[in-house]
C-alpha cells in the first residue's frame, strides 16, 4: 500500500494495485465483466443509458438499440449495473456514478449512517476498513485522513477504490487479503464489517466471517475498534467497557455497532435518522405505570432494542402502560424524534366485538395494527373486524396493568419531530 507521512499501512497482498491473482472468492468472470465496464467503451455505454428505472419493456427496447453498437455481453452488464445504481440511490446521493454488485449493495451501509459513524474516528489519522465491500464506509472514513480498505473480494476492492474517487476521497489504499492474516500497527484505528452472508445466503444468527470474537479481540491489538453487527445481536455478547449503538432509519432498525473502550462514550445508545438524534443510557428513577392518557408514543425500534425506553420516558415526562411494555403515554402531545406520536381516541379492555363497534362508530374502514405484548394474530383480526367506511385509524393492541387492552388512535404526523 502507499505510505503517507509517518504512517505505514498494514502489509498484505495487493500493494499499489490489487493483485488480480489474489484470493478473490468469486473467480475471473466477475473481474472480466468489471474490466469491460471500466473500459472507455463500457463507460461510454453506461453514459448512454437513460436516467432512472427502466420497466421491462423499456429495458428491452434500450438493450435492442444498444446492441446495434456494442457487444451483447457488454450491454447486458451495463443494464445490470444501471439497475443496481437505481437501487443504490436509496443509500447514496451519487449512486448514478458508483459501482455495485448486488451483494455489495445489499450489505453496504447507507451514506448517512456511514458518515455519522466516521465521526467517531475524528482523532485518528489512519483508519483501516476491514471487509470493506464496495466501500460504503470507506468513502466516509477516507475523508480527511488516510484510509485502507481490505477485502477478499477483488471486484469489490476495485469498486471501492472507484467509488472513493467519485466521492472525492482521493486514492485510498486497498489490500486483497484475509483480514485475519494482517499485521496491524498498534496506532491504527479499525472499522470491521464482518460478512453475515456467504454464497448469497445469510449465515445462521450470531455467525459471521470473520467471527465476532476475532473482531472484538482487535481491541487488544490496535488503538480503537468499531464493529458493525446485526441489530438482533444478543446484548449479552457485548464485552464490559464497550458501547453498543443501535441505528434506525425512520422506523426501520438497520444495524448495531460495537465500540471498543477507546471509542465508547456510554454503554448503550440509540441513534435515529434523519437527524441523527441520539439517546444514551443514563441512570435514573423508574418510569411510573398508569392507565393510557390522551397521547401515546410508540418508541423507535432502536430505542427498544437498546433498552432505553425508561430513559426516553424520563426525558419526555411520560409513563408506561405496563412494566413490561414499551409504549409510553401522557396527557400532552409527545414530541420526539425517538418515536411515533399517536393521539388516543378510545381506550378499552380487549374485546373484539366492542373494538369492531368503536371502529364502525367512527367510520373507520382501514386500520393499521401495532402490538406489543399481545397474542392476537394481526391478519386474522383485520379480517374479522369486517370494517366499512372511509376513515383510517391505528389500532394498538397491548397490555395495561397486565390486562389485554386495545387503543384506537389517530396518527400525529404534524407534531414537530414526530417519526412517521
Amino acid at each position: 500500500m502507499r505510505e503517507t507521512g509517518a504512517h505505514r499501512y498494514p502489509q498484505g497482498p495487493g500493494r499499489q494495485e490489487p493483485d488480480r491473482h489474489g484470493p478473490d472468492r468469486h473467480g475471473p468472470d466477475r473481474q472480466a465483466g468489471l474490466d469491460r465496464l471500466l473500459s472507455p467503451e463500457g463507460r461510454e455505454l453506461l453514459g448512454l443509458l437513460p436516467e432512472g428505472p427502466l420497466d421491462p419493456g423499456e429495458e428491452l427496447a434500450v438493450g435492442t438499440r444498444l446492441r446495434e453498437r456494442f457487444p451483447a455481453e457488454l450491454v447486458a452488464g451495463a443494464l445490470g449495473q444501471h439497475a443496481l445504481r437505481v437501487r443504490g440511490a436509496g443509500k447514496f446521493s451519487r449512486a448514478a456514478g458508483m459501482w455495485f454488485t448486488r451483494e455489495g449493495l445489499e450489505q453496504a451501509s447507507g451514506e448517512a449512517l456511514a458518515g455519522y459513524r466516521a465521526g467517531r474516528y475524528a482523532g485518528f489519522g489512519v483508519v483501516a476498513d476491514l471487509c470493506c465491500g464496495i466501500g460504503g464506509d470507506l468513502l466516509a472514513l477516507a475523508k480527511g485522513r488516510d484510509a485502507l480498505g481490505v477485502d477478499l473480494d477483488l471486484v469489490h476492492l476495485r469498486m471501492a477504490r472507484e467509488n472513493a474517487r467519485l466521492h472525492g476521497a482521493g486514492e485510498v489504499g486497498v489490500a486483497c487479503a484475509d483480514v485475519q492474516t494482517l499485521n496491524l500497527p498498534r496506532s491504527l484505528a479499525v472499522f470491521a464489517d464482518p460478512a453475515r452472508r456467504e454464497g448469497g445466503r445469510r449465515l445462521p444468527a450470531g455467525e459471521s466471517r470473520p467471527p465476532l470474537g476475532w473482531c472484538l479481540g482487535l481491541a487488544g491489538r490496535v488503538a480503537g475498534v468499531g464493529v458493525k453487527a446485526a441489530p438482533g445481536l444478543p446484548l449479552g455478547l457485548v464485552p464490559e467497557g464497550w458501547e453498543v449503538e443501535l441505528l434506525a432509519d425512520r422506523r426501520e432498525l438497520k444495524e448495531a455497532v460495537l465500540w471498543s473502550p477507546a471509542l465508547a462514550t456510554t454503554t448503550r445508545r440509540a441513534t435515529v435518522f434523519p437527524g441523527p438524534h441520539s439517546l444514551e443510557a443514563r441512570p435514573g428513577p423508574a418510569v411510573p405505570c398508569a392507565a393510557p392518557g390522551a397521547y401515546l408514543l410508540d418508541p423507535s425500534p432502536a430505542v427498544t432494542r437498546a433498552g432505553l425506553v425508561e430513559e426516553l420516558g424520563r426525558e419526555l415526562g411520560a409513563w408506561k402502560l405496563d412494566p413490561r411494555i414499551a409504549f409510553l403515554s401522557a396527557d400532552e402531545p409527545l414530541r420526539s424524534p425517538f418515536g411515533r406520536a399517536l393521539r388516543v381516541e378510545a381506550s378499552l379492555p380487549w374485546n373484539l366485538k366492542r373494538l369492531r363497534q368503536v371502529l364502525r362508530e367512527r367510520g373507520v374502514g382501514t386500520v393499521e395494527v401495532r402490538k406489543r405484548g399481545s397474542a392476537v394474530d394481526v391478519a386474522d383480526l383485520t379480517t374479522r373486524l369486517r370494517l366499512r367506511g372511509d376513515g383510517r385509524a391505528v389500532v394498538v393492541l397491548t397490555r395495561v396493568a397486565d390486562r389485554p387492552w386495545a387503543l384506537v388512535c389517530a396518527g400525529e404526523p404534524d407534531l414537530p419531530g414526530a417519526v412517521a
